[in-house]
């Protein structure tokens, strides 16, 4: 005997929804891979689940190729190699640079006052993050600069090294027979 027929509306229990869901998106992307495997055809697949989840497949090549393929066979608009970023208000950039700017000159007022200006924890937080990226750029340059140093002595040691007549020199641990 076989199943009788689902009835297709909205599974109201949240358990056996999602249980439901994982199934059929299973069964769906099997039956997708299929589908391609045995008449050699290009599937994409994209589901998002109730919670926002992305779910996609990509039988050949990537999702973005296939997305881009579908563009120019339908001549839709192509998709820009790069993410296009909405450029920040002007007025709001520049209010927050103005206010960032204050922070920073306030910091340093703090800092060189001993600590006599007043600050809100959120400004010590703003110039103590500051601080430590300031404090790992210090020290990031000083060990490129000691290691530029000490190549500079090596070559210099190799230099004096291969200009130095060592026939004529006592060997550090040896004595001299006359001096005793």
């Amino acid at each position: 005997m076989g199943r009788g027929r689902v009835q297709l509306k909205r599974i109201e229990n949240p358990v056996h929804r999602q249980v439901t869901f994982c199934k059929r998106r299973a069964g769906l992307l099997k039956k997708a891979k299929e589908l391609s495997v045995l008449c050699d055809a290009e599937i994409g697949l994209v589901i998002f689940s109730a919670h926002g989840k992305l779910y996609e497949l990509a039988t050949k090549g990537t999702m973005q190729e296939l997305i881009e393929r579908y563009s120019k066979h339908t001549g839709g608009p192509q998709l820009p190699d790069e993410p296009m970023v909405e450029p920040m208000d002007a007025i709001r950039e520049i209010g927050m640079l103005k206010q960032e700017i204050e922070v920073l000159q306030k910091g340093l007022r703090y800092m060189f006052a001993g600590g006599c200006e007043y600050m809100s924890l959120d400004e010590l937080l703003v110039l103590e993050k500051h601080l430590e990226i300031w404090i790992n750029q210090i020290r990031s340059t000083k060990v490129d600069i000691m290691f530029q140093e000490i190549q500079m002595l090596r070559s210099k040691i190799g230099e004096n090294m291969n200009n130095t007549d060592f026939t004529n020199m006592l060997h550090p641990l040896t004595i001299a027979d006359n001096i005793f």
